[in-house]
């Protein structure tokens, strides 16, 4: 559809602040619906086929056209008009008006043919004439509309605030009571029909959906509109098309189904609905399965705006992906009429023919719209928008479609599919339950993740090459997994890079992954093993991460280091494909995997029990063994079973934060099960001057346990936080994450700072990003404490109960140190407690017993 313009730029909406501006701006009218009033002058045949309607004072008008009875009369001549601009009282150029397609909007009672409508800004006089052919049919008239405001006195520009942030009004549109199809595309924010002051008297039948239910294709058009504009007055645009189309041509309602301005504004058009299938008035005889946006203003010479291109490419995206369709795809469609297209191409009533899904107004019918200009333009809108038709396609390895349940274990993979080229695509990110558990390249169709027992929204997201994202339709997946029992191992060495065990032999480079199987190991069916990891030679400051193999890498890190540091840290990783991965960040570093045992949800196994903290060892005070440091190749061996309310039968296992201060020399301590060999597997590695934590899970045997030092001497401190055993009253293991649940460096799960000395931040854990909100026991964590202004210590604790003397983080400033965690749940959170100076702390979620 064309509309023509014939103001220049004195149309009263130029000017510098301080001038006069356009009485049709958005805010020189009162909040809220508008009435738009048409003005009738009727023109006077003069015979020969011609007609005039002399030149005259108006009522105050902003948009004309011409129309007469009989909606089927066709005027063989020639239909011009100008107007007198109402600020300077200049007339326009005489314009031709084009005549209208009649049946747009279907056959109904009071049509009437009529010209395009021509938007010319505020004026106050008008001139028409007729000429070059044939009778003229009867009835002829011209109308003028004021689209509302027009007799408003105009006001200083610098008083009004013009631009699109004029449509602020609150959308309380009526809605459908069932909702459009959601879409893999944003929805776009529209101006509603409320905000730009429909008059909704004018539409009393209701809107008409598409007859199939289905949008294939969108029609662009232009409104034509040479005479300059104002953003500001792009809604008195529309409200004149409004008042046009249904008052002189007797349609229903609006033709369109959105329209743009030049600022990139998108309008709701015809009503029934944004997210709905409405039946337009805008592409004669493809009507029945599209949609259509109108851009305001004229591109037969000049090319659309880039906002305009943009608000075109968002609406169509997000129309088209509520009905898996791709704006750069084609789609076929069935032609409501016998017509030729601009280029000629015929067109049966009846038969199918392909479209491209973007497609303009002169693609369908006999016309130059949506402009010379515009149309080539639309080929960049065709790529312009997110990933297409992206849908989820598979769940480990069982097709699916939106809205599908399917069943998983503990593992989930999923593949998926997109229309758009791999070129144009940045990512995909695996969502469950709203987060992302694992990102790939543009080039990838599969991830695979870790989920927990239970119901879960699985999507995929995809961001383009240019920013913008579209989201799959959901399936869900019903997760059947078994609690998991823990399985202890006489610590083992399964890996050292700096002999090639394991892996191939040479350090670790940067941003280099190295993958180490470990179901052999186990000699069993692991869900999760548990290694102690140690970084040593680093050439650079860097973090390691510890990931299931077969899994994207999240943004959590399981050791921090420095060069000429050794940094051990105690890891429970899942096992997805019976692999671990370990990737560095930076720099190059040696790493060092000793096992200590696994978890299993086959067999048999041991359950957990929360117990402690409680200090069981201190050689510096001679708790558990003797008062003196432990010397160069020295034991002490602690009895643990029976002790302090630990169980003296049926204990596997122990759960010991194990710390070395003191030290005399740089050394290493192995903690073993009494009564077994040690092996070369080490727990804490340190220097001169530091105090190193770290985690150990230490299999009993004899209801002992040993703890070996290299050289020098060292004291020793060991604070129990649990223990396995054959109890069926004990706790399961479930695999969760790594997900980072707090960063004080920017607010992550608590306020944003540092954490001062003496002072205490709690950390909610149960229900919150996917942890279940009842029955967990304990939740594994590993916290890094960084930027440490002095040094200080870090004790984690169960909410709600009494903070004990045990330390799960020693450090000194300039430090970063990591530490695992299994911290007791009480009232479904947890605290940190920090004893001086300031600190950052980071924590990563990597499991959970219940």
């Amino acid at each position: 559809m064309a509309v023509l313009g014939i103001q220049g730029v004195a149309s009263g909406t130029g000017g510098s602040d301080g001038e006069e501006v356009s009485p049709y701006s958005a805010r020189a009218r009162e909040k809220g619906p508008v009435e738009g009033e048409v003005h009738k002058l009727a023109l006077k045949p003069k015979g020969r086929g011609e007609a005039v309607l002399s030149q005259q004072d108006t009522e105050p008008f902003g948009l004309l056209g011409v129309s007469w009875t009989d909606p089927e009369a066709e005027v063989k001549g020639r239909i011009e008009a100008r107007t007198r601009d109402a600020d300077s009282g200049k007339w326009s150029k005489w314009v031709v008006l084009e005549q209208a397609e009649s049946g747009l909007d279907g056959k109904r009672p009071g049509l009437r043919g009529a010209t395009e409508p021509v938007w010319v800004g505020p004026s106050d006089g008008a001139e028409v004439r007729v000429t070059g052919g044939g009778a003229l049919p009867a009835g002829m008239e011209l109308n003028l509309v004021d689209p509302g405001a027009g007799a408003a006195k105009a006001k200083k520009k610098n008083e009004l605030g013009l631009g699109p942030a004029a449509f602020s009004l609150p959308a309380v549109d009526p809605a459908p009571t069932t909702p459009g199809p959601e879409s893999t595309a944003p929805r776009p924010d529209v101006v509603s029909r409320v905000q730009w002051g429909a008059d909704e008297s004018l539409n009393d039948e209701g809107p008409v959906y598409l007859p199939g239910g289905k949008i294939k294709a969108v029609f662009v058009h232009h409104t034509a509109a040479s005479a300059p504009y104002e953003c500001s007055e792009s809604a008195a645009i529309v409200r004149g098309l409004h008042v046009y189309h249904v008052k002189t041509n007797g349609w229903r309602d609006l033709g369109y189904n959105f329209l743009v301005d030049k600022c990139g504004t998108v309008f709701e058009g015809r009503q029934g609905g944004v997210d709905q299938p409405v039946q337009g008035a805008h592409t004669y005889g493809w009507n029945a399965e599209s949609t259509s946006v109108s851009v305001l203003g004229d591109y037969t010479n000049t090319g659309a705006s880039a906002a305009a291109l943009e608000g075109i490419s968002k609406v169509a995206a997000y129309k088209l992906g509520q009905y898996d369709g791709d704006m750069n795809g084609t789609a076929t469609l069935t032609a409501g009429a016998t017509q030729k297209n601009y280029a000629g191409t015929s067109f049966t009533a009846g038969q199918q023919y392909q479209f491209k899904s973007l497609s303009g107004h002169r693609d369908g019918f006999n016309t130059e719209c949506p402009g010379h200009q515009l149309y080539p333009q639309l080929d960049t809108v065709r790529t312009s928008g997110p990933a297409a038709q992206l849908k989820i396609a598979s769940v480990n390895g069982a097709t699916a479609a939106p809205g599908a349940t399917l069943p998983s274990g503990a593992a989930l993979t999923v593949d998926w599919t997109t229309s758009t080229a791999t070129g144009r695509l940045a990512k995909f990110e695996l969502l469950v339950d709203g987060e992302a558990t694992a990102v790939t390249d543009g080039a990838g169709r599969k991830a695979t993740a870790v989920v927990t027992d239970g119901k879960h929204e699985v999507r995929v997201r995809a961001t383009a090459a240019n920013g913008k994202v579209s989201t799959s339709l959901a399936v869900t997946v019903e997760a059947d997994v078994k609690g998991a029992k823990f399985v202890p191992l006489t610590p083992k060495r399964l890996m050292d890079t700096r002999e090639g065990l394991g892996v191939r032999k040479g350090p670790v480079g940067s941003g280099e992954v190295v993958t180490l199987p470990v179901a052999a190991a186990t000699g069993g069916t692991p869900t999760a093993v548990v290694l102690n990891v140690t970084a040593t030679n680093p050439t650079q400051p860097s973090f390691v991460s510890v990931f299931p193999s077969g899994t994207t890498r999240s943004s959590a890190s399981n050791l921090n280091f420095t060069p000429g540091k050794t940094i051990p840290n105690l890891v429970v990783v899942p096992v997805i494909n019976g692999s671990v991965s370990f990737y560095n960040n930076q720099g190059t570093v040696d790493l060092i995997a000793d096992i200590t045992g696994y978890f299993t949800s086959t067999g048999d196994g041991a359950t957990q029990t929360n117990f402690g903290p409680k200090r069981l060892m201190d050689t510096r005070t001679g708790t558990g063994v003797p008062a003196a440091p432990v010397a160069a190749g020295g034991v002490v061996t602690l009895p643990v079973a029976g002790v302090d309310g630990v169980p003296a039968t049926g204990v596997k296992a122990v759960v010991l934060n194990v710390t070395a201060t003191n030290p005399t020399q740089p050394s290493f301590v192995s903690v073993y099960p009494s009564g077994t060999t040690r092996s070369s597997a080490s727990n804490l590695n340190f220097t001169p001057g530091q105090t190193i934590p770290n985690l150990v899970v230490v299999p009993v045997v004899d209801g002992k346990v040993s703890f070996y030092n290299n050289q020098g001497t060292v004291d020793l401190i060991a604070d129990i936080t649990g223990y396995f055993s054959d109890s069926d009253a004990g706790a399961t293991h479930a695999n969760f994450g790594p997900k980072r649940l707090m960063d004080t460096r920017t607010g992550t799960g608590v306020r944003k700072g540092p954490v001062t000395g003496g002072s205490v931040v709690t950390l909610p854990v149960a229900g919150i990003g996917g942890v279940p909100a009842a029955g967990i026991k304990a939740v594994v964590l590993n916290v890094t404490a960084t930027n440490p202004t002095e040094a200080s210590f870090v004790s984690v604790f169960p909410s709600g109960t009494t903070r004990t003397s045990a330390s799960n983080l020693n450090f000194t400033p300039g430090l970063t140190i990591p530490n695992l965690v299994v911290v007791p749940v009480v009232d479904g959170k947890v605290s940190f407690y920090n004893n001086s100076g300031s600190v950052d702390l980071i924590a990563d979620i990597t499991g959970y017993f219940s």
